[in-house]
């Protein structure tokens, strides 16, 4: 599935792929995110990191009615919060994609799969 965009110069076709791997990148560059998680949890709910080359696991892309609707599934640190962090990664999320493939995102959804306690 893609995102098929008109302009003046024709047609352009932007994969899912690109726009969850672009998505993705933004979002783990955001303060207190631990890593991108898939969107089907292990039955016993451990949630797992994904690398850059799994994005497409955490992030769900839909068109409905000419709008892009994002779903973000993320893993956050401990003792950040989590309202905070959420909003960081929609704006990242809305500004990058804009900003690389002129695409106006009209939500950004975020799933907290998890919270990650590291070991000091």
């Amino acid at each position: 599935m893609s995102i098929e965009l008109k302009t003046q110069y024709g047609n352009i076709d932007i994969s899912n792929d690109v726009i969850t791997t672009i998505a993705g990148g933004a979002a783990v560059e955001c303060y207190g995110i631990v890593g991108m998680a898939s969107k089907k949890q292990l039955k016993d709910g451990i949630a797992e990191i994904l690398k850059k080359e799994n994005f497409t696991k955490g992030v769900v892309v839909r068109q409905e009615n000419d709008e892009i609707h994002i779903d973000m599934y993320i893993i956050v640190s401990y003792g950040t919060k989590i309202s905070e962090i959420a909003h960081n990664v929609q704006t990242q999320v809305k500004y990058t994609l804009n900003q690389t493939l002129g695409l106006a995102v009209e939500t950004v959804n975020i799933y907290v799969q998890g919270v990650r306690v590291t070991n000091v």
